[in-house]
């Protein structure tokens, strides 16, 4: 626990941990979706956004949250009224933004580590600054999703049921296009563009390995979000390893464990329940003739 006692270590834990609890509370609403991938990228665009503000000298974090909703709300209006396939537009958003982020990297007076900060994350460099919009963005974010929540799983759930039941399901779309864009920038200084996906979707999926309803799923991704994200940092301070990797491995790692003993628990069960309705053997013959 030496390490935690400088104070950019302690902001990179207590960052760490925000990311941790609000990454997968929007992530599930995009695993209901089927569209774990959006997150990488969204996170392509926001690498756009963090070019140009190194290239015009203004905050990459808060430009890359105007770059990355600009592009949720385009990559939605594109899914809901274009012709282009959701997956091409995903591709479109991929290649795009990662090789407009390089260029405006490139033409601004920002080193290469600027850049790998962001595409490999840093949490060990986050600022005082940096800090506060990172908490207040995830609990604007934590609070939305929380509050939402039962509109929010209808549209994800079935988006013509929920347009039938009244609900302003292309608001209620837009709200979960934008929360990704600042679920996105938000995680960008803890995990990095390449894997800001892992942190939304691999929790969700752990906690769906032993639960069974939307609340219960929810509340077991987010804590589990927090233990990834704390243990992570605790492994990089400890191992000297780059705490964004760090946190995805525990989180993956937590997933295999959980799956491995979810799926050995189910074949228990199941052989319980098979003796269980096993007829007891006919007694043979010669037991009769005695009986």
């Amino acid at each position: 626990m030496g390490l935690f006692q400088y104070d950019f270590m302690l902001r990179a834990l207590v960052g760490a941990l925000i990311i941790g609890l609000a990454a997968p509370a929007l992530g599930i609403y995009l695993v209901q979706r089927r569209l774990a991938l959006i997150g990488d990228g969204l996170g392509h665009v926001a690498l756009t956004g963090v070019g140009a503000g190194l290239l015009l000298n203004r905050s990459p974090v808060l430009v890359a949250v105007i770059a990355a909703t600009l592009g949720a709300i385009v990559i939605e209006l594109v899914r809901a009224y274009g012709r282009t396939s959701g997956d091409l537009a995903l591709a479109l958003l991929f290649y795009g933004g990662i090789a407009g982020g390089v260029m405006l990297v490139g033409l601004s007076d920002a080193s290469s580590g600027s850049l790998n900060a962001y595409l490999f994350g840093s949490l060990t460099t986050t600022s005082p600054g940096d800090l506060v919009t990172i908490g207040v963005l995830g609990a604007v974010l934590l609070v939305t999703m929380l509050v939402l929540r039962p509109a929010l799983f209808a549209v994800c759930h079935d988006e013509e049921y929920a347009r039938v039941s009244g609900l302003p399901v292309r608001t209620l779309n837009l709200v979960i296009a934008v929360g990704t864009a600042v679920t996105v920038t938000i995680a960008m200084r803890a995990v990095g563009v390449l894997l800001i996906s892992a942190l939304m979707v691999v929790p969700v999926a752990t906690a769906q390995q032993v639960t069974r309803g939307f609340r219960s799923t929810m509340t077991a991704a987010m804590a589990l979000g927090v233990f990834a994200a704390g243990t992570g940092v605790w492994v990089a301070a400890t191992a000297n390893t780059a705490p964004g990797a760090s946190v995805v491995i525990v989180a993956i790692g937590s997933f295999l464990l959980v799956a491995i003993a979810a799926a050995g628990l189910r074949a228990v069960r199941r052989r319980v329940r098979a003796d269980r309705s096993t007829p007891p053997p006919e007694p043979a013959e010669h037991e009769v003739l005695l009986g």
